[in-house]
């Protein structure tokens, strides 16, 4: 079904002897642009999590948090040999270099690899595979949510389809009376232009249906039926594979046509609709970037 690239999704569980909780967010990326923030007792998992993003989620800038909660008893480490080493240390500083102040504990403390989280070598190799289980509900939670996004965008992509469809309507019923007037006017004019000078009439034809042929929109207005059309299967389509990337390309050509139209038009009426039509391709366009 067709997704949003937006979406959240969150998931917790056991991992050894803590529990974990993750959470990812997506937001539009024209790629599959993964960022990763995990303590440092998962970090040793990254690549599997990264992994298990790019087979689940194929466009959009995904950030995944991981928090790891310990029981109680299993907080903060202190490095005491480490403290005293640093303590004899700045002891000695403070001497030889006839320092003032007091080499307080909480100066102490606050040094490089004093305190200490628990070591990631207490979690083993159980414990990534039951990382990766939570990250997979994680996922899932969030794919259904952008599938259910993915689907109010695709209600509201058919129905500026349709809105398009009606100025295009407009168009076609209009293209040929607008022919048949230019033609007129063209041959009125230059036979003002003529007078009695006795030009051939071959040529003048000739002339005439150059012109009419600059000025007519019917194979334009042919391929925009056609690539509306497929802008709408694509949209209502069930595959599992993204469709973002295909609609923008179809809008793209649809865009072009209605530059083809707006160029040939010469006409009032026509050009009224061709802006009207540009206008809801923009609002397309607007949510066809939030698409995978």
């Amino acid at each position: 079904m067709i997704s949003s690239m937006t979406g959240f999704g969150a998931a917790d569980g056991p991992v050894g002897d803590a529990r974990a909780s993750v959470e990812i967010r997506t937001v539009n990326h024209r790629f599959f642009s993964p960022n990763l923030k995990l303590p440092s007792a998962f970090s040793r998992w990254e690549g599997e999590i990264r992994e298990i993003l790019r087979q689940k989620i194929a466009r959009g800038h995904v950030t995944l948090t991981a928090r790891i909660d310990r029981a109680a008893g299993s907080g903060p480490v202190i490095d005491e040999a480490r403290l005293a080493q640093y303590a004899v240390t700045l002891k000695e500083l403070q001497k030889k270099h006839a320092l003032g102040g007091e080499v307080d504990l909480a100066t102490v403390l606050r040094l490089p690899d004093v305190v200490a989280s628990p070591s990631e070598e207490e979690l083993d190799s159980g414990a990534g595979e039951a990382l990766a289980a939570i990250v997979h509900k994680a996922v899932d939670s969030l794919i259904s949510m952008r599938r259910a996004e993915g689907a109010q965008l695709a209600a509201f992509l058919v129905e500026r389809v349709a809105a398009v469809e009606t100025r295009l309507a407009r168009v076609e019923k209009r293209a040929p009376v607008r022919l048949k007037e230019q033609h007129e006017r063209v041959t009125r004019t230059v036979s003002e232009l003529i007078g009695a000078a006795g030009a051939d009439p071959q040529r003048i034809a000739q002339e005439i249906a150059i012109l009419a042929d600059k000025l007519d929109v019917a194979e334009a207005l042919d391929r925009f039926r056609s690539h509306l059309a497929a802008f709408r299967e694509t949209a209502q389509s069930k595959t599992a594979d993204p469709v973002g990337k295909r609609l923008g390309f179809i809008l793209q050509e649809m865009v072009r046509e209605a530059n083809t139209i707006g160029s040939k038009a010469s006409d009032a009426q026509i050009q009224e609709d061709v802006i009207a039509i540009k206008e809801e391709l923009e609002r397309i366009r607007e949510q066809v970037e939030n698409l995978e």
